[in-house]
């Protein structure tokens, strides 16, 4: 039975899951294909990992600017300290992919851990916030200095951002985030990103780092993100439990069937699980970012996503879309979603094939308490997310002219300066 289950959804998922190709077409890209006579050449000039590594990478780099997310369960070995070696080896794969001419920015988790370690604290995560937020305050220190080290031995200069969500959903904060990173890389640095764990609270948190890697990408405009895990992409199933599942290679949309696979297949040792992978993915092919998902320690896996090579699976937003503004994409994927409005297939069929502005008509229920002004999900009927805007009705507002035509709200005395209203403007909505 499960293994004809995993056929059909096989089956369903056929046309999205294709071998991975190359980075968003009509991009900047980076030097060209590496001949044998460059590496050569390398060979005789550089280190011999350097070498090994020019002369195994099928091309150069495809991606101008590279945003990499590494998970704490890859940061970490099995006893939860930092993995020194495979921090060294990053830096490796950085290094070449800057020769090649790209940018990359790193968006690092194992902060507590590295805390934990340096304290000597037992490693399992602490419930006691102010030592969870000391263990992050150390931790910082002991992981910048990491990377620094390993990426200063390669000639490269590391430099720190911490950010939350304030920092993200404020628009004057986000500008000058977006301005100090793009001076770093002009500047030749590599940013080392993270979540600021040391002082962030539950209101102001990202709550994962897959998310933070999808808005820093949005933030710099990247041409590619790469998510190294401990998994080695998107199954069909959860394969610790499906021996049938099978490795999607390329996708270019989300299905419900799709949805409810993620939803299965969590890591078992990262904090954010394959669920916040799919949002991160669903995120950046709204803004038209490929993404791809893929085992961290594999031979030159960063090396090898960002060429373009058959490696773990690639999102890629299939068919032609919308040119979407930076300040649109702030405006609809910054803000931290305080609700949900569920939607019937009418208002689902206009916002996809028109384009248009979302109305309280096509409402069938309201989730959350929130005021005007808020990020609020938009969902099927049957709890399928197809979009995020900013809501121009309070929930309470909405509760009471869902599923109404203007005419009838003009006609209700305390709903009738609703009555021109759109219940999310198309500028302040982007549809998954």
């Amino acid at each position: 039975m499960v293994a004809r289950m995993t056929d059909e959804l096989t089956g369903k998922l056929a046309d999205t899951a294709t071998e991975a190709t190359g980075g968003r077409t009509g991009e900047a890209t980076g030097t060209g294909t590496a001949t044998a006579a460059t590496a050569a050449t390398a060979a005789t000039a550089a280190t011999a990992a350097t070498a090994a590594t020019a002369a195994t990478a099928a091309t150069a780099a495809t991606a101008a600017r590279v945003v990499v997310k590494i998970g704490s369960s890859t940061l970490t070995d099995e006893h939860g300290r930092l993995d020194a070696a495979f921090i060294e080896d990053i830096a490796r794969q950085v290094a070449w992919l800057r020769e090649q001419g790209s940018q990359v920015l790193i968006v690092t988790s194992a902060a507590i851990t590295a805390g934990l370690e340096t304290l000597g604290l037992p490693p399992d995560r602490p419930d006691h916030i102010p030592t969870l937020q000391a263990a992050a305050a150390v931790g910082q220190m002991a992981l910048s200095r990491s990377y620094a080290l390993a990426l200063e031995a390669r000639g490269l200069r590391l430099g720190q951002i911490l950010l939350t969500r304030y920092g993200i959903e404020n628009r004057e904060a986000y500008l000058h985030a977006r301005d100090t990173l793009e001076r770093l890389l002009e500047l030749g640095v590599v940013p080392l990103i993270n979540e600021n764990d040391s002082v962030a609270i539950d209101e102001i948190r990202f709550g994962d780092n897959d998310t933070l890697a999808a808005q820093v990408a949005i933030l710099v405009r990247a041409d590619l993100v790469v998510l190294l895990s401990d998994i080695e992409g998107l199954y069909t199933a959860d394969p610790r439990l499906d021996e049938d599942a099978q490795l999607l290679d390329r996708i270019g949309s989300f299905t419900e069937e799709l949805v409810a696979a993620a939803g299965a297949a969590g890591s078992s040792r990262g904090s954010g699980g394959m669920v916040t992978k799919i949002e991160a993915a669903r995120m950046l092919m709204a803004a038209d970012i490929p993404m791809v998902i893929c085992q961290g320690h594999l031979s030159d896996a960063l090396i090898d996503a960002v060429c373009g090579k058959h490696i773990g699976t690639r999102f890629v937003q299939e068919g032609s879309r919308h040119q979407r503004s930076a300040k649109k994409l702030w405006i609809a994927l910054s803000g931290s979603v305080r609700g949900s409005v569920f939607i019937d297939e009418g208002a689902v069929r206009a916002l996809r094939e028109q384009g248009g502005s979302l109305l309280p008509v096509g409402v069938r229920a309201v989730q959350g308490n929130f005021p005007s002004g808020s990020a609020v999900d938009i969902r099927t009927e049957s709890d399928f997310l197809i979009g995020r805007g900013i809501s121009r009705y309070s929930s309470e507002e909405l509760s009471l002219a869902a599923g109404h035509k203007s005419g009838e709200l003009l006609r209700e005395a305390r709903l009738a300066h609703l009555a021109d209203r759109e219940l999310i403007h198309r500028d302040e909505l982007v549809v998954f």
